[in-house]
């Protein structure tokens, strides 16, 4: 059982007063607060949020790192306020990735025609292997 602390005066010394919200309500004894604990959200762990803003950095929108991390975009887009991601852009070029385990990467890569005029990056996420490919536009 986890002590609750009053965010008032910081005593432990505090009884149940009911639920509001579903939630359980709790009076400190000492100066007769009124709180509720607060509530605890699904952490997500801090490799998906570093592979989140590589993806994003390697020019993913937010949509498309939501369907390949199973992570809503609108924690992504949090994150990448939160940390001032900025990503450099480049009309240029544009991106494309493909998802990968390693026998079909190691395959990719003995045709030298898939990575001719382009820049690639590949990232481990999970058991496979995301292959992220910048190729010049076209004039």
């Amino acid at each position: 059982m986890t002590v609750k602390v009053c965010p008032n005066c910081s005593s432990s010394d505090n009884i149940k007063s009911g639920v509001i919200n579903k939630r359980q309500r709790y009076r400190c004894k000492k100066c007769n607060y009124y709180f509720t604990v607060n509530k605890l959200g699904k952490k997500i762990d801090d490799y998906y949020v570093n592979k989140a803003l590589q993806l994003y950095l390697e020019g993913l929108t937010y949509r498309e790192i939501e369907r390949i991390l199973g992570i809503s975009h609108v924690s992504v887009m949090n994150w990448v306020k939160k940390y001032n991601i900025k990503r450099p852009y480049n009309s240029q070029y544009h991106s494309t990735y493909k998802i990968l385990n390693a026998f079909e990467l190691a395959n990719y890569f003995q045709s030298p025609d898939n990575i001719k005029g382009a820049g690639v990056v590949v990232t481990e996420l999970g058991d496979k292997f995301m292959l992220i490919k910048w190729e010049r536009f076209r004039e």
